[in-house]
């Protein structure tokens, strides 16, 4: 979902997440992303005489990302955040998209972090801040939620994560001990409104979607579309929005 639903999402200035992320690493010469997945993040970051550097589980991922020509000459690693295959001090920024919050061990993730970073380097953030109410996310997470609850208990996604990403007080009580200053937060919503089957094609994109069959998958979509079909205006557009928080905070 990442790549595909917010490389075209946009926030009111009319830039993308990413686009919004990079500007607070600007300055950064070294930059790790973290869960790199394709390496759409690291394009947006590609400029000459920056070092690259990008770590995730796939390494059907990384394959991706390595087939991207801005990064022919990233370093791109297969490895878990919790134990990063990097030196001390090895990076002035380290950036995560829509990936911090899905980590388990956080505590351990902060402390690699505050590891690889030169002292005063940046980590940046970007974690989900759920549905913009009133519109087709909204109504699609009710959905596919009576969905799963429907489904026995074996066959459903556990939650990922840590819940304290997801707050300003969770994420400070998480980074100050490995060394970080207070978190900046701020609270952007982004627009990924479209023709119903784009919009489909990005909430159907969910993690929360790979146990279900692909009839409960279709009988979901019926109904998705059945929903949103109220809102549609005229020219074919579902207004379809969510909300993100970008977070930034430096090592002390």
């Amino acid at each position: 979902m990442t790549a595909e639903a917010f490389g075209r999402g946009r926030a009111p200035d009319g830039r993308s997440s990413y686009d919004t992320l990079c500007d607070r690493v600007a300055d950064s010469r070294r930059v790790l992303d973290l869960g790199c997945g394709d390496g759409l993040l690291l394009e947006f970051l590609a400029r000459p005489g920056r070092k690259l550097s990008g770590v995730d589980l796939s390494s059907h991922s990384l394959a991706l990302a390595r087939h991207r020509p801005a990064l022919f000459e990233a370093e791109l690693v297969e490895g878990r955040a919790q134990e990063l295959p990097f030196g001390d001090d090895s990076f002035d920024a380290c950036v995560s998209h829509m990936a911090l919050m899905l980590m388990s061990g956080i505590e351990q993730v902060a402390a690699e972090v505050a590891r690889v970073l030169s002292p005063g380097g940046v980590l940046a953030g970007v974690v989900g801040g759920g549905a913009v109410g009133g519109e087709a996310y909204e109504r699609f997470l009710t959905l596919l939620r009576h969905t799963i609850e429907e489904m026995p208990a074996s066959q459903r996604i556990p939650t990922l994560g840590d819940k304290r990403t997801r707050t300003r007080e969770g994420l400070d009580g998480v980074l100050a001990p490995a060394g970080f200053a207070a978190v900046d937060w701020e609270t952007i919503p982004i627009d990924l409104s479209g023709p119903v089957e784009h919009v489909w094609a990005t909430v159907s994109g969910l993690y929360d979607l790979g146990p279900l069959d692909r009839a409960t998958v279709a009988q979901l979509r019926t109904a998705f579309f059945a929903e949103v079909r109220d809102m549609t205006t005229p020219g074919g557009q579902v207004p379809c929005a969510l909300k993100i928080h970008l977070v930034t905070a430096r090592l002390l």
